[in-house]
């Protein structure tokens, strides 16, 4: 571990490849994609739960859950998630069940002496304006953008709520923050995904029925940063192996392109060439979020996905994965 800085390093030793491990919201983007890693680097006892077995929130059960099968190493990657629309029309939901979900969750875990936990955000939890590129230390320094000022406000009770069990008990409790995340399983859903899935919807449908056009929100100018997923579960092993630390982590490439321009990518990669045009009367969302990501270099990581090769492998999950496309 000489590559990782002192003011990094884990408290403790990588996780042990017979380590029982949870992983919560396996069925979803980022908790398949932790999966996936996990099983890619040999370890062999991850325990999973459906929504259907086990209520994340539902204090009763999680607590029962945890009692049960006293995991040592949990991955939180559950959450209520969606785009633009979804969070101005369910402001009060996103908050309520994202913040329960984590409480009694992290709870859980502390209660049952879990060695280590990471807890998932995102990158929707800095400042509406905040200095670019965003670094960790950004938080709560000015106001959240308003169109998902709900599900940021729950994350980032669940991230201080990791750093308040490490302040007050010493636990070993980090979190890590996503930018913009694709990839393998995502939601398609017409109006309640985000925007690079939903695009890739939109532009596969236009093409299938021969559209002239298709109209996009906004006017295209913000600009946005996205990972792989499966970069972020690469990130996610090796910081729950190698970090330690009550600040959050990044998890970026510390690149970034405009919507016009990303549309235009996916337009072409589908192999869509109709007219786009654009619908100003609609929002933008925040005008730029990239997010400083010389925490994880400064640890030896970086992704390894382009976007172009991330895109043309999520529209083939899309192209396999018939029951997500129609959802």
């Amino acid at each position: 571990m000489s590559e990782i800085p002192e003011q990094y390093r884990s408290k403790q030793a990588p996780m042990p490849k017979d380590a029982k491990i949870y992983v919560a919201g396996h069925r979803g983007m980022v908790g398949s994609a932790i999966k996936r890693e996990l099983e890619r680097q040999g370890y062999t006892n991850i325990i999973t739960r459906t929504h259907k077995e086990l209520d994340l929130c539902r204090q009763d059960e999680v607590e029962e859950f945890f009692a049960e099968e006293k995991p040592e190493y949990v991955f939180l990657a559950a959450a209520k998630v969606g785009g633009i629309i979804a969070n101005q029309e369910a402001l009060a939901d996103f908050m309520y069940q994202n913040m329960i979900l984590e409480m009694n969750v992290i709870h859980s875990a502390w209660q049952n002496g879990v060695k280590k936990f990471e807890f998932l955000g995102s990158s929707c939890i800095y400042p509406r304006m905040a200095p670019q590129p965003m670094k960790e230390s950004c938080l709560l320094t000015s106001e959240l953008e308003k169109t998902n000022e709900a599900y940021a406000l729950a994350k980032i009770s669940g991230l201080k709520y990791c750093e308040f069990l490490n302040r007050q008990y010493g636990t070993d409790y980090i979190s890590v923050m996503p930018t913009n995340l694709y990839g393998p399983n995502d939601n398609y859903h017409p109006t309640h995904s985000h925007v690079l899935p939903a695009l890739i919807r939109r532009f596969h449908e236009a093409k299938e029925q021969n559209l002239p056009y298709v109209t996009c929100w906004g006017d295209g100018s913000p600009l946005r940063e996205f990972l792989y997923v499966d970069d972020l579960a690469n990130l996610c092993v090796f910081l729950m192996n190698n970090y330690s630390g009550n600040e959050t982590v990044n998890a970026g490439t510390g690149k970034e392109l405009t919507i016009r321009e990303l549309t235009e990518k996916v337009a072409g990669i589908i192999g869509y060439t109709g007219e786009i045009r654009w619908d100003p009367s609609k929002p933008n969302g925040t005008p730029r979020k990239l997010l400083d990501v010389s925490k994880s270099k400064a640890m030896g990581w970086e992704p390894k996905v382009s976007l172009d090769e991330g895109i043309r492998l999520t529209y083939e999950d899309f192209l396999h994965n018939p029951m997500r496309a129609e959802r």
